[in-house]
């Protein structure tokens, strides 16, 4: 029991560091925001392909987080990116392996594509 214990206070521990260093470099944007600034950056939707051909904001280019790292080449490190995904925790692993890559401006959608209520693009 004891155990149990103390590998929960240090679980506990190491996500409370994670959160807090995370927000060193993941800047998390309102709608309202991130309308303002996606437009002049790189917008990746970090899901899967099937949930961006059902509906993703228009102008977003679809790199899944399960591939980002295969992909890199293909973002640039010298402009902004925003992303975005569901519900924000694909987003935030993607962020932080831009950071480990060496990107600086990382920004993410508050409550992911659920909550976004602008434009979206659908594959018909």
């Amino acid at each position: 029991m004891t155990f149990l214990l103390i590998a929960l206070v240090v679980l506990l521990a190491v996500s409370i560091f994670r959160f807090y260093r995370q927000r060193t470099y993941l800047n998390v944007l309102t709608e309202d925001q991130f309308r303002e600034g996606y437009r002049k950056a790189q917008l990746i939707d970090v899901r899967e392909p099937q949930e961006f051909e059902r509906g993703h904001i228009l102008g977003a280019r679809n790199i899944p987080v399960t591939q980002m790292k295969q992909r890199l080449v293909e973002m640039r490190k010298d402009k902004p990116v925003y992303l975005y995904c569901q519900n924000s925790s694909r987003s935030a692993r993607a962020a932080q392996l831009l950071h480990k890559k060496g990107f600086k401006e990382i920004y993410q959608l508050k409550g992911g594509f659920k909550k976004w209520t602008g434009k979206i693009k659908t594959k018909k």
